[in-house]
């Protein structure tokens, strides 16, 4: 069953919280660190980094099946991105430091109305919000989206950018399993930038739910083109 982001679990109201639009410096920071870990332990390949409008708002929707993903995103993407993290990895002083590199805290449970007007406050800004549409990490073939990118999307009127991250999770690395080898090669296959809305400016469930099977076809087709250029 898909979410909408006004919508909890169990019928649970959306309640309004006080936010705050992420650090655009931050992020920048951020994609630096990225730079440097991403290249430093692996070998990044990035395809269609060109394909990022060089400004405005823009949403990123990658594929997720590895903790590394949205990390590698940010070294390798030609702008600074803000990802919506779930709220279980902002757990000590790790939590403090996503904030500081501008990273935007979810609470999936319900509908969290902090990290949605955070959200929305990226891209009113001309930033690029990083999605991982799936929700969570599993296949990372795009095979079930929630409704949330669909509504930040038709809501902002932000051209969607298809991600697919590939090879992160081939083999486990021999010193840490958790990750994959070291200096092994992970690719980064960005797409065209599309519309999802149907140009009528409507927000109705229905067209969230139109809007959410129009994006699954091009992310899908987008993942089936990187796997075919890459041969993974």
């Amino acid at each position: 069953m898909r979410r909408h982001p006004r919508r909890g679990e169990a019928g649970r109201e959306v309640t309004d919280a006080p936010s705050a639009v992420p650090s655009e410096r931050g992020a920048e920071v951020g994609r630096r660190i990225g730079v440097g870990l991403m290249y430093g332990l692996w070998k990044p390949r990035v395809l269609g980094a060109w394909r990022v409008p060089a400004s405005g708002p823009v949403i990123l929707a990658v594929n997720h099946s590895h903790n590394v993903d949205g990390p590698m995103v940010m070294g390798v993407a030609p702008r600074p991105t803000h990802f919506l993290i779930k709220k279980e990895a902002f757990i000590g002083p790790l939590g403090p430091f996503l904030q500081g590199i501008g990273q935007v805290k979810v609470d999936r449970s319900t509908a969290d109305r902090t990290a949605i007007t955070g959200a929305l406050g990226v891209l009113a800004q001309g930033g690029v919000l990083g999605i991982f549409p799936e929700g969570t990490r599993g296949e990372g073939d795009f095979a079930s989206l929630r409704a949330g990118l669909a509504y930040f999307a038709v809501r902002s009127g932000a051209p969607i950018v298809p991600v697919a991250v590939l090879g992160s999770t081939e083999r486990r690395g021999r010193l840490i399993k958790q990750l994959p080898p070291l200096r092994s090669r992970v690719d980064v296959v960005f797409g065209d930038p599309f519309e999802a809305g149907d140009g009528s400016g409507r927000r109705t469930r229905k067209a969230l739910d139109e809007a959410t099977v129009r994006i699954q076809e091009r992310l899908t087709a987008h993942l089936d083109d990187a796997r075919r250029l890459t041969g993974r």
